[in-house]
């Protein structure tokens, strides 16, 4: 398992516009300045509004070159989960992929406004990183490094490392501040994780915030498929998370009917409860210790490794890292696998939680050899090319039309009943989401927000604060 790597990063902004991902800045986006076919930011920009048609990129449910996704909403209403892999993300067997987990009364929004525009920003960030490396006269290099170069010159695989560290906190941060200021989606009480990684070559670079998970299948020396995680699930009973927190003024204890999950409440008021200690929005709990900043690593693949799976908590909540790479690893072909592990884990949910709401589940099988089924074994999982393009929201306006539409009224009222404060690792569950209705009529209708009432799991909030983004004086 690759050393994981928290680093502070310094102002990155720049000026972002609302409704632009990227600085439309004509300026080459492969390594080491190649002279390739004019690929461009400004590309990219012209892109952004129509990303469904980007070649190689797949948000929903069927598959690509290297990978099967698929996403199914659970019984708290409208799915919040939401995914991505994009192929040819950049030059250089470069691709990204995604999984981001929503909550809140308007996290399905969120969760879909980074899955479009983080991407983007890791391209812009990365590209301003390399440019101004380039600039100092550092040495460029290829993103797959040659056992042979690393003996010459480790530098060089440092300097990728610390290229792409950058480039991860630059998006990150950049990403937080879009939603602070995006016109149309309110983010205060609402937010998202973010699982990401990408594949250049050998080398895995991953970026995360929350409690959505990698987890990769590898064999070992008596070719047995085993379990690796390349995550860690960011919650507040981690000490580190727990000690910022608290030093923010942020409260982390448990309820006493679920003494295991741990939560971040406001210093004045038993709300909102939040089961994460690092998301995108949820700025009502930014100034408390709440952070959008990633946890970044690296990982070096080797032939031993075979795939990687990105899922959100829906899954781990009712399945072990080693289920999980068991189901995929022995699932009858490689596009169907991610349908067959949402399938187990909805299984899981009945037979473990039959009083308990099932959570939206969202699986990215990346299969590390870059090889896929043949498409009559994938027209078999009753899948075709069109499914890309079929399931729920699929189409461009999702991202920002989306945040037009009107939202109920969220006045109700809560018992909360505090416990002991969470002290050392503890057993936190992950959350389930809470919306109502399907990504089909979202657009059309007004939904009505459930995820707190009746029997459920664990929620990611458990209250939205009494208060608006004005907070009481001291």
């Amino acid at each position: 398992m690759g050393g994981c790597v928290s680093t502070s990063s310094r102002s990155t902004s720049g000026s972002m516009g609302r409704r632009e991902e990227v600085s439309p800045t004509c300026c080459d986006i492969g390594f080491c300045g190649q002279k390739r076919t004019k690929r461009t930011f400004s590309d990219h920009v012209i892109a952004l509004h129509h990303l469904p048609s980007v070649p190689n990129r797949v948000f929903t449910n069927g598959k690509s070159r290297s990978s099967c996704i698929f996403t199914q909403q659970g019984r708290k209403g409208i799915n919040q989960d939401a995914m991505i892999v994009w192929e040819d993300f950049m030059p250089e067997d470069v691709t990204f992929c995604g999984v981001f987990d929503g909550h809140g009364p308007h996290g399905h929004l969120v969760a879909r406004k980074v899955r479009d525009a983080l991407p983007l920003k890791l391209l812009s960030s990365m590209d301003s990183c390399q440019s101004r490396q380039n600039g100092s006269g550092q040495t460029c290099f290829k993103g797959s490094l040659k056992a042979a170069d690393l003996e010459k010159d480790v530098s060089a695989e440092e300097r990728l490392i610390s290229l792409w560290r950058e480039a991860f906190m630059k998006s990150y941060k950049a990403m937080d501040k879009e939603l602070r200021s995006h016109p149309n989606l309110d983010c205060f009480c609402s937010g998202s994780t973010a699982v990401t990684i990408v594949k250049q070559g050998s080398n895995l670079f991953m970026g995360y915030i929350g409690d959505s998970r990698a987890v990769m299948g590898s064999k070992d020396n008596n070719d047995s498929m085993v379990a690796i995680q390349l995550t860690v699930d960011l919650k507040p009973d981690l000490p580190r998370e727990a000690e910022r927190i608290k030093r923010c003024k942020g409260r982390v204890f448990a309820l006493q009917d679920e003494p295991e999950v741990c939560r971040v409440w406001l210093p004045f008021d038993d709300a909102p409860g939040l089961a994460m200690a690092r998301a995108f929005g949820d700025f009502c709990l930014k100034e408390y210790g709440v952070i959008s900043m990633p946890e970044f690593s690296h990982r070096l693949l080797t032939e031993k490794d075979q795939f990687i799976v990105l899922a959100s908590d829906g899954v781990w909540d009712v399945l072990s890292n080693e289920e999980v790479v068991e189901i995929v690893s022995s699932a009858p072909s490689r596009s169907s696998a991610a349908r067959m592990l949402v399938d187990s884990a909805a299984r899981e949910w009945k037979l473990k939680y039959p009083t308990s709401k099932m959570d939206d589940c969202a699986v990215v099988c990346f299969f590390l050899d870059g090889k896929m089924d043949s498409e009559s074994d994938y027209e078999e999982q009753g899948f075709s090319s069109a499914t890309i393009q079929s399931y729920h929201s699929g189409n461009a306006g999702e991202s920002d039309d989306s945040c037009h539409r009107s939202e109920p009224s969220l006045q109700r009222n809560f018992t909360v009943r505090p416990s002991e404060e969470c002290e050392g690792f503890g057993n936190g569950r992950p959350h389930p989401e809470e919306f109502e209705g399907n990504e089909d009529t979202v657009a059309g209708e007004d939904q009505n927000w459930f995820g707190l009432e009746g029997v459920t799991r664990v929620n990611s909030l458990i209250q939205l604060p009494r208060f608006s983004e004005e907070r009481p004086n001291p």
